[in-house]
């Protein structure tokens, strides 16, 4: 059992023994399918929107050096800089150094699930800068020290009581502050740092390839007061984020926004495209984005898999998850989880270490009847795993079962051989240890279904 399979299995039995986390992700999640179903009313014609969707962002995929190409072109001509990244090192040490030639100390950040995934804060922390969370959401749990768990809208729900502990014990607010005042006081604070950070850091949901744009949706308007003040702002995106023209947001901004937090669209629309211009009060004087593979290369090299960098991140296969429901995100151990995150981390990161992920699901088909792009993803998740096994990255115990196994199963003579004692005695050996500990085990009959047929003949 390698490390993270086994760490995976110790969170998870952690999160289902304890009553109080359970009660916690059934809250979240109850509260966000309800959201969901309220926001999807809009569409008279649901399955067209998907379909069309899952049309323009494959289109893409399929063609993405070209539309890289195209975007890249676009945004500099607008006065912007691209930094390209091969992987999550690169990237650090590219943005390492804009930090050090700009003697930067303060970084406000907004929400970003590829910094996430590449660890940015942490190698910020340890550089020695100040990084400060501007999202509500992810700044309760910066001041928490836990890590975001959810690509849409965290599985975690703070009560007021332990957001004023958190406040009154980090920051020292005032004991036992009202939902109101926790609003003012965080408010307070967070524009009090991002007036006076050197930089800030942003994601985005999209790159908008035919005008160079970075296309950012949200309810807190963070991200746009971040990017307004600092006189640098970078951008952090994956290579996969793009979609292929400024129209197309009318399609993607509201499907988001539908399933990710049930709203017809988002409060705050924002569409850069540039630096600060000549008479323009504010925005950033030099705006870099930094573009990373970080292992989508691997994934577009599948001919199947692929189809996962059509994600557009709203989280919804998440939440529809069974596997999830149990034992929520901070299961496993990595930034995009759900069945998405199990497809896509183990190319990302070592697939041998992450292959578990893969077999992290009871292949239902649910997530993919709530994919707003169509991702085939119970499927791609059975191609990750005749990957794991075709790569060799299977145990000498699993591979001898499954040749037993096998064999048994293409010889009736074979099959009908051991009477039932035998045939559960097998059972308990080979998969009690990996597959019974949590449940019964299945037993077989005495007799078979072929022998019983011809004892009735």
């Amino acid at each position: 059992m390698n490390t993270e399979y086994k760490d995976f299995t110790e969170r998870a039995l952690q999160v289902i023994s304890n009553p109080e986390k359970q009660e916690q992700i059934v809250l979240a999640i109850n509260q966000h399918e309800k959201a969901i179903k309220d926001g999807l009313n809009q569409y008279d014609k649901l399955s067209v929107v998907r379909q069309r969707a899952g049309y323009l962002k494959n289109k893409v995929i399929n063609e993405l050096d070209r539309y890289l190409i195209e975007f890249e072109d676009n945004f500099l001509s607008n006065g912007g800089k691209v930094i390209w990244a091969r992987d999550a090192n690169e990237a650090k040490l590219e943005i390492k150094k804009i930090i050090k030639k700009n003697q930067i100390t303060r970084i406000v950040k907004s929400k970003s699930m590829v910094t996430e995934e590449i660890s940015l804060n942490q190698t910020l922390k340890n550089a020695g800068v100040e990084v400060i969370e501007s999202d509500t959401a992810d700044f309760i749990a910066q001041l928490a020290g836990e890590r975001l768990n959810h690509m849409g809208t965290p599985n975690r729900v703070y009560s007021n009581e332990e957001v004023a502990e958190l406040l009154h014990t980090k920051l020292g607010a005032p004991e036992h502050l009202t939902s109101l005042e926790i609003t003012g006081f965080t408010k307070e604070y967070l524009s009090e740092k991002i007036a006076s950070a050197e930089m800030s850091i942003t994601g985005c949901n999209f790159l908008v390839s035919d005008i160079g744009g970075i296309a950012i949706t949200e309810n807190e308007s963070s991200a746009l007061t971040t990017m307004s003040l600092p006189k640098i702002q970078l951008i952090v995106a994956g290579i996969d984020m793009l979609i292929p023209s400024m129209e197309n947001l009318d399609l993607f901004w509201p499907l988001l926004a539908s399933y990710q937090v049930g709203e017809p669209v988002t409060a705050y629309n924002s569409i850069i495209t540039g630096p600060k211009k000549e008479g323009e009060r504010v925005g950033p004087e030099e705006l870099i984005l930094v573009l990373i593979d970080n292992g989508r290369s691997d994934v577009l090299e599948q001919e199947k898999q692929r189809q996962s960098l059509t994600c557009i991140g709203c989280g919804a296969c998440a939440n529809v998850c069974p596997v999830y429901k149990l034992v929520g995100g901070d299961t496993y151990g990595t930034t995009y989880q759900g069945p998405i995150g199990a497809i896509i981390t183990p190319f990302m990161k070592d697939f041998d270490a992450f292959k578990h992920l893969s077999y992290a699901s009871t292949l239902c088909g649910k997530c993919d009847a709530v994919c707003p792009v169509n991702i085939p993803l119970h499927n791609l998740l059975l191609y990750n795993r005749n990957f794991a096994i075709k790569k060799g990255f299977v145990t000498s115990g699993e591979s001898r079962r499954i040749r037993w196994m096998t064999k048994a199963m293409s010889s009736r003579k074979l099959l009908d051989m051991p009477g039932s004692t035998l045939k559960n005695m097998f059972i308990r050996f080979s998969m009690k240890k990996s597959w019974g500990n949590q449940r019964h085990l299945p037993t077989t009959a005495p007799k078979s279904f072929n022998q019983l047929l011809k004892e009735k003949s």
